[in-house]
Parts: structure tokens; C-alpha cells; sequence
């Protein structure tokens, strides 16, 4: 078992279709020229990009979040290019790639240290072997100010963990509810 790198990353989303886009380099400036918080390829790990979809929680209507019955009034759904996250509050998006997790890989998906260091912790549970979608993308201000999300640019960084043989059951052979998921998806029970 160990973490895959760069080279077997860039060979199974060239061959397989296991991250698109995807981004062969680490992009550090946009198009103008501007900076911006990275996203692409690195040494053992991709670092992926949050799109401009968001939902913001919000206590407006005084609801409860519940996992297994989660009531849509619990955030207000946004499309920006910039997210600012209430202060201790929460907001989930998603990443621009699909992903195409292969059958004897697990990834772990950590937020980016720019990030960190200004208070804000991305949460992402493993992408197990076989399952497939955009990413449900977790992000917590943690700080008594607004945070801003720059959309489009890189949130967190994935690590892939190849096992030493392939699993018996995958995701996709038990069905699990998040399978193929696009857009923003809430907790289902």
C-alpha cells in the first residue's frame, strides 16, 4: 500500500479518464496573469478546483440539520465567483472535476494550506475504490470574520492510496448513494 504519484496520477487520467479535466501541470496564474490559489497536478497528489456553485448555511428559518432528513432551508444556494462563508459558519460546493476512483485505490482529500492558515478547513471523506462523480466539497469557517472562496481555483488537495491488492466489494458494487453524483449533493439517509 502507498500513495501514488505524480507520474501513475498523470498515466490514469490520460488513459482512464480518472480526473476531468484534468490539469497535466500545477497552474499558479490565470490567463491575465493574476494569482491564484493553485490547482493541478503535484508531486504525489491533484490538487482540485471548487467550482462557482455554492450553498451557504444560514439560520433564517430556524431549521435543524439533520442527516437523515435534511430540510433544503438550511442554506441559501448561490452562483459566484467569489463565496463569502458567514463567520462560524459552513458552505458546501463542489469540485470542477469528475473523478473515476480505480478498484484497488482509496484517496484521502485535504484542504489547502492557504486556506488553513486563514481559518477555513475543507472536509471531503474518502472517494472509495470504483466511485465516481464530482466532489461534495465541505467548507467550514472556523474564524469570528467572513471568509471569502475563490471559485474556480484550487481547495484542496487529494492523495491517492493504492492497495496491496484489490478490494472484494467496491462502491460501485454495493450501490452507494452518492454514485455518479453531480452539482452540490445533500446528505441522503
Amino acid at each position: 500500500m502507498g500513495i501514488k504519484s505524480d507520474g501513475w496520477i498523470r498515466r490514469m487520467a490520460q488513459e482512464k479518464g480518472m480526473i476531468e479535466p484534468f490539469s497535466a501541470t500545477q497552474v499558479r496564474q490565470a490567463e491575465a496573469g493574476h494569482s491564484i490559489i493553485s490547482y493541478g497536478l503535484s508531486s504525489y497528489g491533484y490538487d482540485l478546483r471548487v467550482s462557482n456553485e455554492f450553498k451557504v448555511f444560514t439560520n433564517v428559518f430556524n431549521t435543524v440539520v439533520d442527516p437523515k432528513a435534511f430540510d433544503a432551508k438550511s442554506f441559501v444556494d448561490m452562483e459566484t465567483d467569489i463565496c463569502i462563508v458567514p463567520p462560524n459558519s459552513f458552505a458546501l460546493a463542489r469540485s470542477i472535476e469528475y473523478f473515476r476512483i480505480p478498484r484497488d485505490v482509496i484517496t484521502i482529500c485535504l484542504g489547502k494550506s492557504t486556506y488553513a492558515r486563514c481559518g477555513i478547513i475543507v472536509n471531503v471523506t474518502p472517494f472509495e475504490p470504483e466511485w465516481e462523480g464530482h466532489v461534495t466539497l465541505e467548507i467550514s469557517n472556523t474564524t469570528p470574520l467572513p471568509a471569502r472562496i475563490y471559485a474556480n481555483e484550487g481547495l484542496a488537495q487529494v492523495l491517492f492510496i493504492g492497495g496491496d491488492e484489490v478490494c472484494e466489494i467496491s462502491y460501485a458494487d454495493r450501490a452507494g448513494k452518492y454514485m455518479h453524483q453531480r452539482g452540490i449533493t445533500t446528505p441522503k439517509a
